[in-house]
């Protein structure tokens, strides 16, 4: 097999080429939570940034990220139309180029520098990883479109996640044991550690992976291209325009908001529970690390998870997951309403246990439905647009992302946070405790609400699936079922009559 094709050559998709596809999620797995976990406590205690200005930084590059997000999408899509696109593939160039360049990860975690030293290595990251993450997070759509198949690989990426994010959190707590939690040397080590691992899983990716090659239909969108370019300007409006378009899709829209929500209150108990055990529980960053590394049981999780995906659907792992977090989040604040000592640790043990198995839920279940959110498109515009939906999903997140940090920001520095203390006044004490009550709880009920609502599963997707099927084959949109008719218009929010559109409109 020659290394020009291989990567439009499909494989049997096995447990390890599984776990060689999801291996990259290490990197928005693994460093992502060290980052939500550890970076602003970093920042504050060994960088001599006050909170505003950690979280200045995080939110600025999480902008930045963003928008390298939204043209990713557009690239990525459009990419085969280059030469490098043709040869490497228009989502494995970008895995190839991001192996290296993985180790700038290093950088973030130098103590003792300025604020632009630490704005500048963050923002380089940021967008790195994005450019590489938004054609990876395709891979499931190009590599097969079963859904059982799709659900195999995002259950290794998820299980592959679940593992790093344990490693994320257990690893520092060791290193804090061994090297001392009132050194910045633990962190260096794990950036250093991570930065390796990162680099190394993105090269098994491309190796594993493959991607469908070049349609008919994009072939002859090639060619009208290069006949008529347009300005820049209309290209540009046009892009606009392509992303806009997504939102168009009913499930899409309830998949975001789902994602959106879940996932900020997600980063934002992330954000502060190093806070909340350190200065309101009195516990040692160590604790803080080891409550955190509960995130193991994750690993077991993903496989349960993947189970009840193909059994049950989406709608209900949202309601099981999300209602878990729920009730831990009650459980950490009571702790510290009632200045609960005895057995904290043991009891803490239990909360954060049950809590990170709703947290692994949460995170499994998004990444799972959207391999299937194309396809809902594809029956409405006839294209494959993977790559704009992912980029969709980034941009709005790390938007929201970026929002929240700051704002977490602002909200401990105006209730009286000390940079560089061992303590904290209790004033800021109850402003942590109520952004990991509220800040991370409300955003997670709004997820529950709207995920009541959800309806893609294996049978909508089956029904969306033979109807695609059916009509690329010639058949007549007039002789459709009517209950295909309706699953079709439920899922995608637009009247069958105006899906799958003529050539010639």
């Amino acid at each position: 097999m020659s290394k020009l094709n291989r990567v439009y050559t499909p494989r049997k998709i096995t447990i390890w080429r599984g776990i060689g596809y999801g291996i990259v999620d290490f990197v928005g797995g693994g460093s992502m939570t060290i980052i939500g976990a550890w970076m602003l406590f970093f920042y504050t205690s060994y960088c001599n940034l006050t909170a505003v200005e950690g979280a200045s930084i995080i939110g600025a590059a999480r902008v930045a990220d963003a928008i390298c997000s939204l043209l990713m999408g557009s690239l990525t899509d459009n990419f085969y139309k280059t030469k490098l696109g043709q040869r490497f593939g228009r989502r494995h160039f970008f895995l190839l180029i991001g192996s290296p360049l993985m180790l700038l990860y290093i950088t973030l975690w130098i103590a003792g520098m300025n604020y632009w030293y630490y704005f500048v290595t963050y923002m380089v990251f940021e967008v790195i990883s994005s450019a590489m993450m938004i054609p990876y997070e395709t891979l499931p759509n190009e590599m097969t479109d079963d859904y059982t198949q799709r659900t195999k690989l995002s259950s290794a990426r998820m299980f592959i996640s679940a593992g790093a994010t344990f490693l994320a959190t257990f690893i520092p707590g060791q290193l804090f044991a061994i090297m001392g939690q009132h050194s910045p040397l633990p962190f260096l080590v794990n950036g250093t550690l991570f930065a390796i691992i990162f680099a190394i899983g993105v090269f098994v990716c491309y190796s594993v992976t493959w991607e469908k090659p070049v349609t008919p239909e994009m072939a002859k969108e090639l060619e009208k291209d290069s006949v008529n370019q347009g300005s820049v300007l209309q290209r540009v409006w046009g892009l606009l325009c392509d992303y806009g378009s997504t939102l168009r899709i009913k499930s899409f829209r309830k998949h975001l908001l789902i994602y959106l929500f879940s996932f900020t209150g997600k980063d934002t108990f992330n954000t502060v529970f190093a806070y909340f055990c350190i200065y309101c529980l009195g516990l040692s960053a160590t604790v803080a690390a080891n409550m955190l590394s509960l995130s193991l049981i994750g690993l077991l999780v993903t496989i349960v998870a993947g189970f009840g995906m193909v059994k049950f659907g989406p709608k209900f792992l949202y309601e099981v997951g999300y209602g878990l977090m729920l009730f831990m989040l009650v459980g950490y604040y009571l702790i510290f309403q009632f200045h609960i000592t005895n057995h904290v640790i043991l009891l803490l043990f239990f909360i954060s246990l049950f809590y990170q198995i709703g947290r692994a839920t949460l995170e499994f279940t998004p990444w799972n439905v959207f391999p299937f959110i194309p396809d809902l498109d594809e029956i409405v515009t006839k294209r494959r647009r993977a790559g704009v939906f992912a980029a969709v999903m980034s941009f709005t997140r790390k938007s929201t992302v970026a929002v929240a940090t700051i704002a977490v920001g602002f909200i401990l520095d105006s209730n009286g946070f000390t940079k560089n203390a061992a303590t904290q006044p209790l004033e800021t004490q109850h402003a942590i405790a109520l952004i990991l009550l509220l800040g991370t709880g409300g955003l997670i009920i709004l997820a529950l609400l709207v995920a009541l609502t959800f309806k893609l599963n294996k049978q909508t997707h089956q029904v969306v699936l033979e109807e695609i099927t059916r009509l690329r084959n010639g058949g007549s949109k007039s002789d459709v079922e009517p209950e295909v008719a309706k699953t079709v218009t439920d899922l995608t929010g637009v009247p069958y009559a105006d899906v799958w559109p003529d050539d010639h409109q």
